[in-house]
């Protein structure tokens, strides 16, 4: 099963992000994520956080539709966030795909992307899509295969200390075998030459970015 997870950041192109959803997906809305999902038309099945990010009307709204609404004290030790990927991975979900996890405040955007390394998360498959990007969270010997447009932008970044033995096929200045250390800025700004890459590791956790230039171009 496939979770969808809205947070409470900025969400770009909404009508694309209505597009890819599926009706058999479990949409979550974290906290003041249920506005996304209300500008979308959609309902979640749950809202999960300390309610301090939605309004009381929207709240008030969800809960005579019958919305599972969990409820926790502000004064708690995970962010809403959290709440809603631990909610995930209880539920038999394989794969999830967050929107509106970054933009606003730093501290939680940051917060957001380096919650994705705990080993908690490891059955799951996890997405981040902040159009025009898309990241793909890599863990040990795993293999990603992109679809895109010459020109895109691909970055690589360590998310642990080292991230051995990484190769790429499709980029234009290709890695094979190479070791990547934590704070490494080698591997940032690469190129599909053409419609499709790959990228696999060894050992380590590594976030795979692809920036797709057409969207971008949309946007300016």
């Amino acid at each position: 099963m496939r979770a969808i997870i809205f947070a409470n950041g900025k969400l770009h192109n909404p009508a694309k992000v209505l597009s890819q959803l599926r009706e058999d997906d479990l949409v979550i809305a974290a906290d003041g994520g249920a506005q996304h999902c209300r500008d979308l038309d959609i309902h979640p099945a749950l809202v999960i956080g300390d309610m301090d990010s939605i309004s009381p009307a929207l709240l008030a709204d969800l809960k005579n539709q019958e919305t599972q609404i969990l409820v926790y004290p502000e004064d708690k030790d995970q962010t809403d966030l959290e709440l809603a990927l631990t909610y995930a991975l209880r539920h038999q979900v394989d794969d999830v795909i967050f929107y509106g996890v970054l933009g606003g405040r730093l501290d939680l955007s940051l917060a957001n992307l380096m919650l994705l390394t705990r080993s908690e998360w490891e059955p799951l498959s996890l997405v981040v899509i902040d159009e025009p990007d898309t990241a793909y969270l890599m863990r040990n010997h795993d293999t990603i295969s992109i679809l895109g447009n010459p020109g895109d932008i691909v970055s690589l970044i360590p998310l642990s200390e080292d991230v051995t033995d990484v190769s790429t096929q499709g980029l234009r200045w290709q890695l094979n075998h190479v070791d990547l250390p934590q704070g490494n800025t080698l591997s940032v700004s690469n190129e599909l030459v053409g419609t499709s890459a790959q990228v696999q590791i060894g050992k380590g956790k590594m976030l795979l970015i692809h920036r797709d230039i057409l969207t971008e171009s949309k946007e300016v």
